[in-house]
């Protein structure tokens, strides 16, 4: 009997870093800038500031529990640890790959809209297209996909200098509106900015998916800590810079009343075609939608692994030493979800499925923070950081 193949360790510090920032940015402000500003209006920076307070806490458990078990089945393994339940690994587990799936959809969708820009093609053919051909860099191979990754967040990165730059001369004029920018201490103002909060907390996702590519990192122990909290510290410099440039240079409504929010906020700013900006775009979308297929993938062979799924899904190819069964099935999945289901419900609903999951994994790092010693050299976080963000 042949020995079954392993996944192959590639992936350094850095690489794993720009991997999560570029799905951290990819997944959010290119798609949902504009419907956080349609909800929260001039607010919109309050709303990220939430979303960041939100997830914070979860992101140091994720930290802890990604040095402590570095392994492909992530949060269905972290569970298991800390609260012994079988069933209710895979439950969660299957939780965090279907919205993942439900992530990779809503950014297919930001990426029609987008395409439409510059092209009339009709969305059902941009999604398969996109889906497709991503599925197909994902079975490729780990070390290929994550230099595209990489590639692809630097132009991510770009995109969010660029609007900045251009976008320096509404800055100036900070000094004089910052009264505009500071909420009241009014119910329906915050409560429509902890709304906007709500749909900028799905901006922030993407470092959680960083700890199912572990058994292909190298000193993942080490590396997560770092990578986890670099990636969140920068995107969060990014989303605040960004929410504030786009509420100076446009109305809720002129932001809201397109698909293509970057593309609005940089003709505002130039007054040209904003075709670079849209390519850049698409490319941060296309980035994040590769990173979501990867780690829907990297749940489903883990879980499969540990026999809590068929066999079949946990197959590593022996030349690409991808889980090419676990690829395929969730790149189908991921185009019914696109073709059926509009941006914001697809994003509503990931946010809700992950504010569960981050429940539960907070939960079981306490029991496993309350029982076993921690092994040397793992990070630890804080336990008081751990309760408040069960609260």
């Amino acid at each position: 009997m042949p020995k079954p193949q392993r996944l192959a360790r590639k992936i350094t510090m850095p690489m794993l870093l720009f991997y999560g920032l570029g799905n951290i940015l990819g997944a959010g402000i290119y798609v949902l800038l504009a419907e956080v500003a349609n909800t929260a209006g001039m607010y919109a920076p309050f709303s990220f500031l939430v979303a960041l307070v939100i997830v914070s806490f979860t992101a140091l458990s994720y930290s802890e529990l990604a040095s402590r078990y570095p392994d492909a089945a992530g949060v269905a393994l972290y569970v298991k640890k800390g609260l012994g339940s079988t069933n209710l690994s895979v439950i969660i587990g299957l939780t965090v790959a279907m919205a993942a799936l439900i992530s990779a959809a809503t950014i297919a969708r930001g990426f029609a809209g987008y395409l439409a820009e510059l092209t009339p093609l009709p969305e059902w053919i941009a999604m398969t297209g996109l889906i497709a051909v991503l599925g197909l860099i994902a079975v490729w191979g780990i070390g290929e996909s994550v230099v595209i990754a990489v590639i692809l967040t630097f132009v991510e990165i770009g995109g969010l200098l660029l609007i900045l730059w251009f976008g320096l001369p509404a800055v100036m004029t900070l000094a004089e509106r910052a009264h505009e920018l500071i909420p009241p201490l009014e119910w329906d103002v915050w409560y429509s900015i902890s709304l906007g909060g709500f749909l900028a907390f799905y901006a922030f996702l993407g470092f959680e998916d960083m700890v199912n590519i572990a058994e292909e990192v190298k000193a993942p122990s080490q590396a997560y800590p770092k990578a986890i909290l670099l990636s969140l510290l920068i995107a969060t410099l990014l989303y605040l810079s960004i929410s504030v440039v786009s509420v100076l240079l446009l109305s809720a409504q002129q932001l809201s009343a397109t698909d293509a929010p970057f593309a609005a906020i940089y003709t505002a700013a130039t007054g040209r075609e904003a075709t670079l900006i849209t390519v850049i775009s698409i490319f941060a979308i296309i980035n994040g939608a590769l990173i979501q297929i990867i780690m829907a993938s990297r749940m489903v062979y883990g879980i499969s692994k540990r026999g809590w799924l068929p066999s079949i899904l946990s197959y590593v190819d022996a030349r690409t030493k991808t889980p090419v069964v676990s690829t395929l099935l969730v790149s189908v999945i991921t185009l019914g979800f696109a073709l059926w289901l509009p941006l914001v419900t697809l994003a509503n609903l990931t946010s809700c499925l992950i504010l569960i999951v981050f429940t539960v994994v907070n939960t079981a790092l306490v029991r496993i923070k309350l029982r076993d010693p921690a092994p040397q050299g793992v990070y630890l976080v804080p336990s008081g950081s751990l309760l408040q963000g069960l609260s």
